[in-house]
């Protein structure tokens, strides 16, 4: 599509655009149904400055680029969510052998995806790994102890999130980061750990947000380790990579613990020389995938998003539109019926829709999110990237397991 304006004379797309957002407002009719009579629909939208900018340069890293040849090292998943560890793991030639998920949506979208994995949730299963007894219970007739493979888990990460506390204003009782003091989430971590005292695997990863180390001035998280260290257990210092330094075209920072009982040093993943774009993956979408629906936004919102510069955030509705020349800011657990927001699209002014949100997170086109969209975005949002979660796993097997 050529670039929407003339000189400085609004093209004639923009201008019938205009008229048509105008005539919504002004009949308080649904813009869906005037999009519609003009054989318009959300993804024609314009910005007032649009394909001023196209990526150009190289491709995101896919999951299909890895080696996945079986290594035959086993994995045991904790938190699953909607496979993102699970994935990348899957792409280096690890072995699944369990993977333990609460939600009963994540689970649906595990078993969809991957119909023979030991998925352990509902409603078969509780998934709660905060029930020792019933987890070990499970795990026992699977694996032995020692275990000579790979757990990993990312225990739920709210309580110790700086972006989910900026939701609320800062003289509210929600912003304050509760981290380990919060009543359930923020114990899971102990419980993960009591797993992997258990079951003494060969290598663990915990995996959080950055926040983790910090609350409680660092306190609580020391506590872990140390016991993790009287287990015989070696833990690498805690750190931090940006999925951005990783062929991810997303900012998006992830703390990663990680501890092994081989006396071989652990080498972290190489980050990689060039950061990859938002528009390497938003430039085409086919509308046969699945999860492509996308929020039917109010003509005040359009009328206001379209005249948002690259990067420019819409300060009344909390939302920015996406350099393609940049990676994308952190996709959040947003959704289409409010509860959440994701980014506006780089040339198109509506937010992201799912499959959009998964691309921007590495997953695979052909991977299939169920449930309400609400609930989609607050799978891919709370994921680890799977190109990401490859290279560390590539990392772990070149350090422990080679």
């Amino acid at each position: 599509m050529l670039n929407n304006l003339t000189g400085n004379r609004p093209s004639s797309k923009l201008l019938e655009q205009k008229s048509l957002l105008q005539k919504a407002i002004k009949t308080n009719e649904p813009l869906a149904s005037v999009l519609e009579r003009a054989s318009w629909t959300y993804h024609d939208l314009i910005y007032s400055r649009s394909f001023q900018r196209k990526w150009s340069g190289s491709a995101a890293l896919t999951l299909d680029e890895f080696d996945s040849t079986p290594t035959g090292v086993p994995v045991v998943s904790f938190f699953a969510g909607c496979g993102g560890i699970d994935l990348g793991l899957e792409a280096v030639g690890y072995r699944h052998v369990a993977a333990f998920e609460l939600n009963e949506m994540f689970c649906k979208t595990l078993r969809r995806n991957r119909p023979k994995w030991n998925v352990f949730g509902p409603p078969s299963h509780n998934g709660d790994v905060s029930d020792f007894d019933d987890v070990k219970s499970t795990l026992s007739p699977i694996i032995k102890a020692p275990f000579e493979g790979l757990f990993v888990g990312g225990p739920p990460c709210q309580p110790f999130s700086i972006a989910s506390n900026q939701r609320f204003p800062k003289s509210a009782d929600t912003f304050k980061r509760v981290g380990f003091s919060h009543q359930t989430n923020g114990n899971l971590l102990f419980d993960y750990i009591n797993l992997i005292v258990e079951f003494r695997p060969m290598a663990f990863v915990i995996e959080n947000v950055p926040g983790l180390r910090d609350i409680d001035g660092g306190v609580q998280l020391q506590s872990a380790i140390d016991e993790l260290e009287a287990a015989g257990y070696t833990i690498q210092e805690p750190f931090v990579l940006n999925a951005a330094d990783y062929g991810v075209p997303q900012q998006r920072f992830r703390l990663f613990i990680i501890g092994s009982r081989s006396s071989q040093p652990y080498e972290k993943p190489r980050p990689l020389v060039n950061r990859i774009g938002a528009g390497s993956v938003l430039q085409t979408l086919n509308a046969k995938l699945a999860n492509t629906e996308t929020r039917e936004h109010k003509a005040e919102s359009v009328m206001r998003y379209m005249e948002l510069s690259y990067g420019e955030r819409d300060q009344m509705g909390r939302v920015d539109r996406l350099d393609p020349l940049s990676p994308s800011k952190t996709v959040i657990a947003g959704g289409t019926k409010g509860g959440g927001r994701s980014h506006l699209h780089p040339e198109v002014p509506r937010t992201l829709s799912v499959r959009e949100c998964a691309r921007l997170q590495s997953f695979p086109d052909d991977y299939e999110f169920v449930g309400t969209s609400g609930r989609q975005f607050t799978q891919v949002g709370n994921a680890v990237p799977p190109v990401l979660a490859a290279q560390i796993g590539k990392s772990i097997l070149r350090s422990f397991f080679e």
